[in-house]
């Protein structure tokens, strides 16, 4: 098999797995919440995921030890999702991370790499992840880290983040952010 082979089977992949979607941000479900105002509803957000700035302080820390803060963040807000936070690796304590086994693929923004979060006593194995080489589109994910607040306590704006629901997901719950979330019960077949 040529790599011109691969590539093309990867490319059918990926649309196949885009096209098992149905809600993709353009109509809100009549099983939405609606939102008060000031709220957003994460059926309102697109899909594919749209990146946008946010300079409101982010915090993240393990245990007591504070790991990250900034003004600095990126929101990924995708369809049925609360938004996952990315901070600026320059923002992360570096001696807090450090390589995890595994990977994984998104069929929006490329391959991520893991990282276990160490401060003090604590270890949170993949706890946070990465995107070395985004695909194109999310260009601006390079150099920026994730967290799972299911693992760590994270806050923006002095509000304590909820964690989404779910173990696979990491969107960071705020009051302003309404669902019904995917990774709740019964949320398989969104």
């Amino acid at each position: 098999m040529t790599s011109q082979d691969v590539r093309t089977q990867e490319i059918e992949r990926l649309q196949r797995a885009r096209a098992q979607w149905r809600h993709v941000g353009d109509a809100r479900p009549p099983f939405a919440q609606t939102p008060a105002p000031g709220q957003e509803s994460v059926w309102d957000y697109p899909r594919p995921p749209r990146i946008e700035a946010d300079s409101r302080e982010i915090v993240v820390c393990c245990g007591d030890a504070e790991i990250a803060r900034t003004r600095n963040a990126l929101r990924l807000l995708e369809t049925a999702s609360p938004p996952t936070f990315y901070l600026p690796r320059a923002d992360v304590r570096a001696d807090a991370v450090v390589p995890a086994a595994g990977t994984s693929y998104c069929e929006w923004k490329g391959e991520a790499r893991y990282l276990t979060v160490v401060a003090g006593t604590h270890r949170f194995e993949a706890a946070a992840w990465f995107y070395p080489e985004p695909e194109p589109t999310y260009a601006a994910l390079r150099d920026h880290l994730a967290f799972y607040p299911q693992q760590l306590a994270c806050w923006v704006d002095g509000v304590r983040v909820v964690p989404q629901p779910g173990r696979f997901y990491a969107g960071w719950i705020t009051p302003e952010v309404v669902g019904p979330f995917k990774g709740e019960p019964g949320s398989a077949g969104w």
